[in-house]
């Protein structure tokens, strides 16, 4: 179906009617990569300082049920720009830069940047894509007006090379060359943006490549060259210290952009929501308790950080929703003044509520699969099979999914576990990368 044909559809089913919440507002939509559960101070992290962050928890919302919609880049990324299961868009897996050079997706899609245009909002991003090589399926042909950025899963902080040995840093759909450690080069578009648009209503994405690998941070020499070795991960022997300096510079970047707001009087006019596009990698960054990591589907590999600050507007305080990252766009979408009530075609559900005037949510079933993985979650309940092997957890009294329930709770084993085969029966009808 055509994205015009789509967009129609959708306004069709949108009410522009009063809410709870305020006046259609800025927002900030800021994505870090591969950042686990455990590696926030505000989340639990002894090794590492984050004091942006950590005021934003403090005086915002922290999310303590967040979950991203894969388990790896490309398909939480699909999930957030639509509001759908990735499947539907045709992306559950990697786009990798060495097998997926054409396709990505879909400028037929409905997106959240199409639909903060719709209502007149300047649309910036800036950082990574991954959702796309080929200039069609870039962020400019995707409701973006301005994007600075790179479109494959990482690039050198320093040469900005990514890891097949393709220079990738753009300009709309021009290759730019521009020097500056990758962060404090998003942090420095950021900025810019919010100074240039503050007499406009903007949507702003801020996709961070850390704290992925190659693991470098800003005092460290350039580790690619264009049609030379790449070294996937970096040749820093100290991943650890790397690690620590990366996140400290995203956490440096997020206090810079608050204050451009604050500097701009803009604080109190703009919404800012910070998360994480899946796990930590093992034995590099940290999940917590949680069992798992990246690329995994339990839940170390998709439960994340999650912030949202709206000083004046929003109380600070603890959410312990299920909300997953399909989510924003119909939440978003309210907040800019689209009633998202009754689209159709989002899977992701509005909790715009949950930061005014927190009530039940809809009782839903979730699902996610990847690889080897299948997952569904309803309530506390969360029925995970790996490869032959089924597993029943309740996460109310067991987070680190260690008690097997399959056999005790055989009802609630076999209505989830017949809930995700129709699910997977439903998404059957796509066709999509499975990536890695």
């Amino acid at each position: 179906m055509h994205k015009n044909v789509i967009f129609l559809f959708l306004m069709t089913y949108i009410l522009s009617t009063c809410s709870n919440s305020p006046d259609p507002c800025n927002i900030i939509l800021i994505m870090a990569d591969d950042m686990g559960y455990g590696d926030l101070a505000c989340y639990g992290s002894k090794d590492l300082q984050t004091p942006n962050l950590d005021a934003m928890a403090l005086k915002g919302i922290k999310f303590l049920d967040y979950h991203s919609s894969g388990a790896v880049c490309s398909p939480t990324r699909a999930a957030l720009m639509t509001g759908r299961y990735q499947q539907r868009s045709g992306i559950e897996g990697v786009v990798t830069a060495a097998r997926h050079r054409i396709g990505g997706l879909s400028p037929n899609e409905v997106t959240l940047s199409d639909i903060a245009s719709s209502e007149g909002y300047r649309t910036a991003m800036f950082g990574k894509w991954h959702l796309g090589y080929d200039t069609a399926h870039f962020p400019v042909k995707n409701g973006f007006d301005v994007f600075n950025g790179f479109v494959s899963g990482n690039i050198d902080y320093h040469s900005h090379i990514d890891q097949t040995g393709h220079y990738d840093w753009w300009d709309g759909t021009d290759s730019l060359f521009e020097e500056g450690y990758l962060t404090d080069l998003i942090t420095e578009k950021a900025v810019a943006f919010i100074d240039n648009n503050a007499n406009e209503q903007f949507f702003l994405y801020l996709a961070h490549g850390a704290p992925h690998y190659p693991y470098q941070g800003r005092l460290d020499k350039a580790d690619r060259i264009v049609n030379g070795k790449v070294p996937v991960v970096g040749t820093r022997k100290d991943r650890a210290g790397a690690y620590i300096e990366m996140i400290q510079a995203l956490d440096d970047g997020v206090g810079r952009v608050l204050a451009a707001l604050e500097r701009n009087n803009l604080s109190e006019k703009t919404f800012v929501f910070f998360c994480s596009d899946n796990g930590a990698t093992p034995n590099v960054g940290s999940n917590g308790i949680l069992r798992g990591a990246k690329s995994t589907l339990w839940e170390g590999g998709h439960r994340v950080p999650a912030i949202a600050y709206w000083p004046e507007k929003i109380e600070s305080g603890i959410n312990d929703d299920l909300i997953l990252s399909m989510d924003l766009l119909p939440t978003i979408a309210q907040l800019i003044g689209i009633d998202s009530k009754n689209y159709t075609l989002p899977d992701g559900i509005d909790f715009s509520q949950q930061l005014f005037n927190p009530s039940t949510l809809p009782e839903r079933t979730v699902y996610w699969r990847f690889n080897k993985f299948t997952a569904a979650r309803k309530e506390n309940w969360k029925y995970i099979k790996n490869k032959d092997q089924e597993y029943l957890f309740n996460l109310k009294t067991d987070l680190q999914e260690q008690n097997n329930l399959k056999d005790s709770e055989p009802e609630i084993f076999n209505i989830l576990r017949n809930s995700m085969r129709d699910w997977e029966e439903e998404m059957s009808q796509y066709k999509y990368f499975t990536g890695r």
